[in-house]
């Protein structure tokens, strides 16, 4: 299997700074090319969330350049996936908000990460950036971890009352802002012919899954200029209807 990737961010039309970080990246290991994603969304309502956001980016950045390799040498399991970066995650917890009592500030920060080797993927989420899956459709893969979600799954609201609720964005727990942070982990089988999509909350608010995969579908995207022009597209059409959070959004096609 290969992979083409492509990674776009944008500040938006309301913030000073862009508290997103983001990372894409094709390996190549002992066990054949693999690809591997992470977006983070700093807090916008917190101090210095571009500081979050970029302290658990280099974290797993370290992971695939310290650990990665030494996965690679025997089999590589959803247990030790799953040890291993909850380590990662608990770490930057205790580093974030250790940093943010010296500064005086709150910061923190919601991660979503996957792995996409030969056969398998591996997902981490924490918060409500996203994961999802293009095939014949559009599949969303992670769940969020907030308020709304939270009152969805209970039965207590409906899908339309989350989307207008002045809570959409309230979280129930994010890296660096919270006592103790349990990530979500998903599996699965890679597809061939499919694109992976990471996005923050900003990407996904002012526009609908079917126009996401209209432009971001396998079909369409056959090369990384076209992944990014048409995630441009699809950044400028959330400022066109007033987004006002910053807009990221990272993408591996698997051929």
């Amino acid at each position: 299997m290969n992979f083409i990737i492509s990674a776009n961010t944008d500040i938006g039309l309301t913030k000073d700074t862009n508290q997103d970080s983001l990372s894409v990246k094709v390996i190549n290991t002992s066990q054949g090319r693999m690809a591997f994603a992470i977006l983070c969304d700093g807090m916008g309502g917190l101090a210095k969330g571009e500081v979050a956001s970029a302290s658990v980016i280099k974290a797993f950045d370290n992971w695939i350049c310290n650990e990665l390799p030494k996965l690679c040498q025997g089999p590589i399991e959803d247990s030790i996936i799953r040890k291993q970066w909850e380590k990662i995650v608990t770490e930057q917890n205790e580093i974030i908000k250790t940093y943010g009592a010296k500064q005086g500030v709150k910061l923190g920060t919601t991660v979503v990460a996957m792995l996409l080797t030969q056969n398998r993927y591996y997902i981490l989420n924490v918060g409500d950036s996203r994961a999802y899956e293009l095939t014949t459709e559009i599949k969303q893969i992670t769940q969020d971890q907030t308020f709304v979600a939270r009152e969805v799954s209970l039965g207590n609201m409906t899908e339309e009352e989350a989307m207008k609720d002045s809570r959409r964005s309230v979280l129930l727990q994010c890296v660096g802002a919270s006592d103790s942070v349990y990530p979500d982990f998903f599996f699965g089988d890679v597809q061939g012919n499919a694109v992976y999509m990471l996005c923050c909350d900003g990407f996904r608010h002012e526009i609908m899954p079917e126009e996401i995969y209209e432009k971001l579908q396998p079909n369409v995207l056959m090369d990384d200029y076209q992944m990014s022009q048409n995630s441009i597209y699809l950044i400028e059409l959330n400022k066109q209807r007033k987004e006002r959070d910053n807009i990221s959004v990272a993408l591996i096609r698997t051929f």
